[in-house]
């Protein structure tokens, strides 16, 4: 077999394994689709592609007295935008500290970071349960906030952490020979570099509170405090229910401000490590 032919049949397989994932990713979502805008709200009776299809559960989901659609869109932007500020800040400053700062414990620190990371969350819910109950966020959206933040500090540190290293620390020292100090470095320099990895924590942590459903049916009771994920699982979750395309509707729709925030942070996320660190 001639070299031709083995990189003809190499190119062939990796595109049938595109094909296979896109079917895999593809066909799901191509059906929620057409679920959202099929007519009834029994999912036996839907069908692919539907002969007349309708915008009718869309219209719901934002019209009808019933639906509390629109306090749960609320609450998830709300808490999926103060997530992801609040991530950012927290996590530049403690990964900054670890990357730049020698100080007792250090190493340690970091190695209770990494063991954190190798235990479940649900391990963790009645403790972070009680403790809301202690200081008064039981029900709250500002306490399952609280939770996303401190939930996210061990994993976002060890990422950010590894981007800090890779800037080199000239870089440092060439601003304290100016007359910079630690939060001058940190502004100036440190954070218009790292751009690129904060984008990504930002964008991760943005898009948690959309997707997450364990903690608030843990932490949340009032369907006025409910998630986006939350809220829709109540669609569905009755015996006799037959809400299969609103919640399909309601599920398309979180896409939109997921999908906002990654074209709004594009350009950081492709964007280089050290772009404009050199002066001429």
């Amino acid at each position: 077999m001639t070299r031709k032919t083995k990189s003809k049949i190499e190119v062939a397989f990796i595109y049938l394994f595109f094909a296979l994932m896109f079917i895999i990713i593809g066909y799901p979502l191509a059906w929620t689709v057409m679920m959202s805008i099929n007519p009834g709200t029994n999912m036996l009776v839907t069908q692919l592609i539907p002969d007349t299809p309708t915008l009718e559960h869309y219209i719901w989901l934002f019209t009808d007295p019933g639906s509390d659609y629109l306090i749960w869109y609320k609450n998830s932007v709300i808490i999926a935008v103060l997530n992801a500020i609040g991530s950012v800040i927290i996590t530049s400053l403690i990964a900054y500290a670890f990357s730049r700062y020698q100080f007792f414990g250090r190493k340690y620190g970091l190695y209770l970071f990494l063991l954190l990371q190798m235990f479940p969350a649900l391990m963790g819910m009645v403790a972070l349960y009680i403790l809301l109950t202690t200081i008064g966020l039981v029900d709250s959206i500002w306490g399952l906030l609280l939770i996303y933040l401190g939930g996210q500090i061990p994993f976002n540190a060890w990422l950010v952490k590894g981007y800090y290293d890779t800037i080199p620390r000239e870089l440092d020292e060439a601003a304290k020979i100016d007359g910079a100090g630690h939060l001058r470095i940190f502004w100036m320099i440190m954070l218009p570099l790292a751009k690129p990895i904060l984008a990504v924590v930002a964008l991760f942590n943005f898009m948690a509170p959309f997707m997450d459903f364990l903690l608030p049916q843990i932490v949340l009771t009032d369907p006025n405090n409910y998630t986006l994920a939350l809220g829709l699982y109540n669609f569905i979750n009755d015996q006799f229910s037959t809400n299969f395309t609103r919640f399909a509707a309601g599920s398309i729709l979180i896409a939109v401000p997921i999908a906002l925030v990654f074209l709004l942070l594009q350009r950081y996320l492709i964007g280089g490590l050290t772009a404009g660190a050199t002066k001429g």
